[in-house]
């Protein structure tokens, strides 16, 4: 059996990788970067980490790497004789690997079994959004080649902290994983994938981790930031910054118990597992690396906006998550792009249209007023803080 996984860095490696090398599949990387593809074609191993309760060590064998940039064709013909394809690049990304997932469609032979394509991404309906992709490449041929496909949507849940430079290949990663996968494109026929779990409907597992997980992790990010810690740990530990997140992801339980019926006990009882893995010490993540991209973040199906929104809808003001979204407006770490065009949105958009841009509420919401009062006070707060700092006071 073979897999093939876009995407050969922490995760990919530590994660998505390894658990389909457990489950018996030769495992070909593919990456737009030349010297992480080079270093994986020179080893004949590397070793995962996992550290946390239970800390292990894996040894990954059976795996080589393509250059997705500079050796197309080669990746066609691997994609054309696999059995699973995944991905872990970000959704921004999907779009590009598309037209080499639509060209190995077509170069795959009519007697094979479909294609399994799965997008491992920290959103709704990633793979939903890659197989959009993949038809807009494939064009007229499309109804031709979609029978060579099963596509698939996923949970995936493991932390994966910036690794240390000197580490090579190697990975250090939480002992905890989950990968959740909808059993209904299979009809039946499921993988072999000892380490994941097939649901007949993903979207509570899914929702439960980006509201939980994803928005914990963020909001840990954010209002850490603001207090000057350097990790994750760090933020954690402090009252203040632990209290605002368990506060926001109450309310983001609260949202998820309506829409999905989950039990209350058993989601606070997840709820405190995922606070307890953020103060892991030996996770030593940076929080402007969890924090970076806050445009994303703050979209309207992500991690903030989306639950935040629900409880509007549903009358009760999320004032946690509110909190969290200001924190969010005010990251403005080093070298972090969209940081510095969040900043330029504030500064030069009115508060109404700023919200509208960057969350995509619009003003008939009822989350829209509450909003524009948070982008209004976090823009006033910036200037602030910009003018004191220039006065160099």
């Amino acid at each position: 059996m073979k897999a093939v996984h876009f995407g050969a860095g922490n995760i990919g490696r530590g994660f998505v990788g390894l658990l389909l090398h457990d489950a018996g599949y030769e495992i070909v990387f593919a990456d737009v970067d030349g010297a992480l593809i080079d270093a994986l074609n020179a080893a004949d191993s590397y070793r995962v980490h996992s550290v946390g309760e239970l800390p292990t060590e894996h040894v990954m064998t059976g795996f080589r790497a393509v250059d997705s940039a500079t050796e197309p064709g080669r990746l066609v013909g691997e994609l054309a004789t696999a059995d699973i394809v995944t991905t872990a690049v970000g959704v921004r990304i999907l779009p590009f690997i598309a037209p080499l997932i639509a060209d190995g469609l077509r170069a795959r032979p009519a007697e094979a079994e479909p294609l399994i394509v799965m997008a491992c991404e920290n959103s709704v309906s990633a793979t939903d959004q890659l197989a959009t992709a993949v038809e807009g490449a494939a064009g007229a041929q499309w109804p031709g080649l979609r029978e060579r496909a099963v596509f698939a949507n996923t949970a995936v849940d493991r932390i994966v902290p910036q690794q240390p430079a000197d580490g090579g290949l190697d990975v250090v990663v939480e002992d905890f994983c989950e990968w959740v996968i909808e059993a209904a494109p299979f009809r039946g026929a499921l993988p072999p994938i000892g380490g994941a779990t097939f649901v007949a409907d993903l979207a509570p597992y899914i929702e439960r981790k980006l509201y939980t997980v994803n928005t914990g992790h963020a909001a840990t990010a954010y209002c850490g930031y603001l207090q000057c810690a350097d990790t994750i740990a760090e933020a954690i530990s402090l009252p203040a910054v632990r209290d605002s997140v368990r506060r926001a992801l109450e309310e983001t339980s609260q949202a998820l118990v309506v829409r999905h019926g989950l039990d209350p006990a058993e989601q606070a009882g997840y709820r405190a597992r995922i606070l307890a893995r953020f103060g892991s010490d030996e996770l030593r993540d940076a929080v402007t690396r969890v924090g970076r991209d806050p445009l994303r973040k703050l979209g309207r199906r992500d991690r903030f906006v989306a639950p935040a929104a629900e409880l509007a809808e549903a009358g009760v003001v999320p004032v946690a998550l509110l909190q969290a979204i200001s924190a969010a407006l005010r990251f403005d770490a080093a070298g972090d792009r969209q940081a510095r065009e969040l900043a330029e949105k504030l500064r030069t958009l009115p508060a109404a249209l700023a919200v509208e841009r960057i969350t995509g509420v619009t003003g008939e919401h009822p989350l829209f007023e509450p909003l524009r009062d948070v982008f209004v006070d976090a823009r006033r707060s910036r200037w602030s803080l910009h003018l004191y700092t220039a006065s160099g006071m």
